[in-house]
C-alpha cells in the first residue's frame, strides 16, 4: 500500500510551565493536521505500461520488370532515422481517406507515379517497435507497372532489383519480399500478367516477363497453351516487326481482361521438372 502524508496548519499557542531548573513558563505552538496527501505510488509490476501513441501509415511496393529482372521503386532517405537507407514510398493515412486512396495519393505526391496497372492490399505490418518512436502500423500494398512504361521519378528515387536490394529502412525489405511472393503466387492462378505486360506482345516476350517475375524458367509453348486454355490470352490478328535476323514474324497477343480475375484457383507455376496438375514447366 502506498504511504500517505498530511498537510498541517498552525492552530494556536498556549502557555505551559517550564520543567527546567528555576521554573517559569514558555509558549507552545499547536499544529493541526488538515488532510492526508497521497504519497508516491509503490511500484506494481502487474500494472500496464502507459499507452504509446499509435499512428497509421500506408506503403507501396511497386514492382516492374526492367532489364529482365523484377525491380521495386524505392527512395533514399535524407533524414534520421535510417538516413541514407532506401525506403518504400508512402506516408501517414489522412483523416478523410481510406488506405487505397491514401497510397495512390502518396505515390503521386512522393514519387510522381500517377498510373499503376494494378494495386492491391498486401498485408498489415504492426510489430510494436518496427520503427523508432511512436508506434506506427503500416498497411502495405503491391503495385504493378507494365514493362513498357518508363515513369519519370524524382532524383532521390530509383528502381532497384528485388534480388539485390541496397540497405533498406525499417522493415521495408520484408515488405518487398512479401510483395514478390504475392506476385509469384497470383501469376499462377490469376490473369495478373496483364499488369506486367504491354498492351500487345509476343509469346516469347510474355514468357520473359513471367521468367523474371517467377525466378525460374518457363517454356513459351506451354505458357501459351495454359493461358489460352484459361481464356487469358487472345490473338490480335497482327504480327510483330521482323527482327534483325529476319524469319517468320511472330504473332501478337493481348490479355482478354485488364482487371484481375481468378483463372485456376489451384494452379501453381513451377520450375521445369515438376508436373502437378495445371503446372507450367
Amino acid at each position: 500500500m502506498a504511504p500517505q502524508y498530511c498537510s498541517w496548519r498552525r492552530w494556536g499557542s498556549v502557555t505551559a510551565p517550564c520543567d527546567a531548573v528555576g521554573g517559569g513558563t514558555h509558549r507552545v505552538t499547536l499544529w493541526a493536521a488538515v488532510a492526508p496527501i497521497p504519497g508516491p505510488a509503490a511500484y506494481d509490476p502487474s500494472m500496464p505500461r502507459p499507452a504509446r501513441l499509435t499512428g497509421h501509415e500506408v506503403l507501396a511496393a511497386v514492382l516492374q520488370i526492367r532489364d529482365g529482372a523484377a525491380q521495386v521503386l524505392i527512395w533514399q532517405r535524407a533524414q534520421a532515422p535510417d538516413a541514407g537507407r532506401w525506403a518504400l514510398p508512402g506516408g501517414r493515412l489522412g483523416d478523410d481517406e481510406d488506405v487505397e486512396a491514401s497510397v495512390l495519393r502518396q505515390l503521386a505526391e512522393k514519387v510522381d507515379l500517377r498510373e499503376v496497372a494494378h494495386i492491391e492490399q498486401l498485408a498489415v505490418f504492426s510489430a510494436p517497435y518496427r520503427v523508432p518512436g511512436a508506434r506506427l502500423v503500416a498497411t502495405a500494398f503491391l503495385g504493378l507497372v507494365p514493362a513498357d512504361a518508363d515513369p519519370v521519378v524524382p532524383a532521390d528515387t530509383a528502381w532497384q532489383p528485388v534480388a539485390a536490394l541496397p540497405p533498406t529502412a525499417f522493415d521495408h525489405a520484408e515488405i518487398v519480399a512479401a510483395a514478390s511472393d504475392r506476385l509469384r503466387a497470383k501469376l499462377s492462378y490469376t490473369n495478373l500478367g496483364f499488369a506486367l505486360a504491354p498492351r500487345e506482345f509476343t509469346i516469347s516476350a510474355l514468357r520473359d516477363l513471367y521468367v523474371a517475375a517467377l525466378g525460374h524458367a518457363v517454356a513459351a509453348t506451354n505458357l501459351q497453351r495454359v493461358l489460352t486454355r484459361r481464356a487469358v490470352l487472345e490473338p490480335t490478328g497482327r504480327v510483330a516487326p521482323p527482327g534483325p535476323a529476319g524469319g517468320r514474324p511472330a504473332a501478337l497477343f493481348r490479355f482478354a481482361d485488364l482487371a484481375l480475375r481468378v483463372t485456376d484457383a489451384f494452379a501453381v507455376l513451377r520450375p521445369p521438372g515438376e508436373h502437378p496438375r495445371s503446372a507450367v514447366p
